[in-house]
């Protein structure tokens, strides 16, 4: 009894003690659905809906015989705006669709066994894809999420450097970060593993990665060096 008593006095949220910021909640702005084999990929209607220009100002054009010329002009003017707003939005809607295929065909190993077989991936390669600029690629993955069978990721997620393996072929520096976090996670925490040891194991797995890198990967994952990691 005395011991639910001083549970029942705990604080339930007590990170907000530490900050008073609302949480912040992501939403997604594609989503990607496995139909079959096939990837189906669409934009999430809630989070950009369509725009529509409201008859009321075409009827007033055509059925008002008191509309004078200045109004005319006026209307035409707004209506013209309004037409070039839609058609750019509905124009950055479907890059973003073609960039998200493209995608999802470069990292189909991805949504098929995880971000371990993630693969290297630039801006410039996509751009390349589906022929546009790079700045462009980059503006329309910028701050953007999708909703995938495996959780939602920021697109910018999806593109990461280049590490070669002894066979010569590819993988993404994010595959390689997965695999540092599992040999840590499955270390002896009495003995833990120095990052040359780790940089040793990942050699002997055939990726080709230097001591210093698999530092900065470990720093990245927020992962202290051995020496503290170390339980007596």
């Amino acid at each position: 009894q005395a011991q639910s008593e001083i549970i029942g006095r705990l604080d339930p949220k007590p990170g907000l003690n530490v900050t008073a910021d609302n949480p912040k909640y992501v939403i997604p702005d594609l989503i990607v659905d496995r139909v079959g084999d096939k990837y189906v990929i669409s934009l999430n209607e809630k989070n950009v809906p369509r725009l529509r220009i409201s008859k009321a100002y075409r009827d007033e054009l055509k059925n008002n015989p008191n509309i004078t010329e200045k109004t005319k002009d006026f209307i035409k003017d707004k209506l013209k705006n309004a037409k070039w707003l839609i058609q750019t939005i509905e124009q950055r809607r479907r890059t973003m669709i073609k960039v998200m295929e493209s995608i999802v065909e470069k990292q189909r190993e991805f949504f098929e066994k995880g971000v371990i077989a993630l693969k290297p991936l630039t801006l410039q390669q996509v751009a390349s894809e589906i022929d546009m600029h790079e700045s462009t690629v980059s503006r329309v993955t910028t701050n953007k999420y999708v909703q995938t069978p495996r959780g939602v990721y920021e697109l910018k997620f999806f593109f990461s450097a280049k590490l070669n393996t002894r066979s010569g072929s590819e993988v993404s520096s994010r595959s390689a970060k997965v695999r540092i976090r599992e040999i840590i996670e499955k270390e002896n925490s009495k003995k833990p593993l120095s990052d040359q040891k780790i940089a040793n194991i990942l050699k002997e797995e055939g990726l080709v990665i230097a001591r210093r890198t698999v530092a900065k990967y470990r720093e990245q994952l927020g992962i202290l060096p051995a020496r503290h990691r170390k339980v007596f």
